[in-house]
C-alpha cells in the first residue's frame, strides 16, 4: 500500500500528463525488446524515456550495433526524439553498475535538501559515472540541478537532457497536479 502511495503522489507531482507518463514507460520496453539478438548479448542497455524522448546508455560492441540499436529505437512507436549516448567497447561489469546506481542515489539523496525544484521533476541516470538529468524543468531548475549533481562525490560529468520550459509554465503545470491531486482527496 505504501509503495502505491508513494507512486500515487510522485506520479501526481510529476509534470507530464499521466498519458505520457504511461507511453514513456512503454516506450521503455518496446525500446528494449527491438534490441536485435546478435547485439543484445555483447551489449549493457538502458533505455529510458520521458516526455517521449528515449535516451539510451550503455556500451556496445561496435558502430554497426550503435546505429542499428538507435535506429530501431526511433521506429518505436510515439518516439518523438533518440538521444543515443552508447559508447562502443565491452559491456560494463557489475561493480561498474553498482556504482552507478550508487552515484544515482547520492545525487537524488542531495536533490531532497535543495528548494529550487521538487524530486520528481528530475530523472537521474548515471553510466560509467557520466550523469544524465532529463525533466521538464524551468532553466533556474535545470542549472540547481544540474549544480548538485556536478557537485556530487563521484560523479565525472553531467550531461543535461532536459526540455526547457518557462518559469509561468512551470508554475501552470505544478498548480494544474495541486488541484487535480487535491480533487481526488
Amino acid at each position: 500500500i505504501a509503495t502505491g502511495a508513494t507512486v500515487g503522489v510522485m506520479s501526481a507531482t510529476d509534470r507530464r500528463q499521466t498519458t505520457i507518463q504511461t507511453e514513456d514507460e512503454t516506450i521503455e520496453w518496446k525500446a528494449g525488446q527491438s534490441v536485435p539478438e546478435k547485439y543484445a548479448a555483447a551489449s549493457h542497455l538502458n533505455f529510458t524515456s520521458f516526455n517521449r524522448r528515449l535516451l539510451i546508455t550503455g556500451e556496445v560492441p561496435n558502430e554497426e550495433a550503435k546505429n542499428a540499436i538507435g535506429d530501431l529505437a526511433a521506429k518505436v512507436a510515439g518516439v518523438k526524439e533518440v538521444l543515443n549516448e552508447t559508447t562502443v567497447g565491452p559491456a560494463s561489469t557489475l561493480s561498474v553498475r553498482s556504482n552507478d546506481s550508487y552515484i544515482s542515489s547520492k545525487v537524488k539523496a542531495r536533490f531532497v535538501d535543495q528548494k529550487e525544484f521538487h524530486l520528481p521533476h528530475v530523472k537521474v541516470v548515471t553510466e560509467a559515472g557520466t550523469v544524465y538529468l532529463l525533466g521538464l524543468v524551468s532553466q533556474r531548475e535545470g542549472d540547481a540541478a544540474t549544480e548538485v549533481a556536478r557537485s556530487t562525490n563521484g560523479v565525472q560529468k553531467v550531461v543535461r537532457v532536459f526540455e526547457y520550459i518557462s518559469e509561468e509554465e512551470a508554475r501552470r503545470l505544478d498548480g494544474s497536479n495541486r488541484s487535480a491531486d487535491s480533487s481526488t482527496k
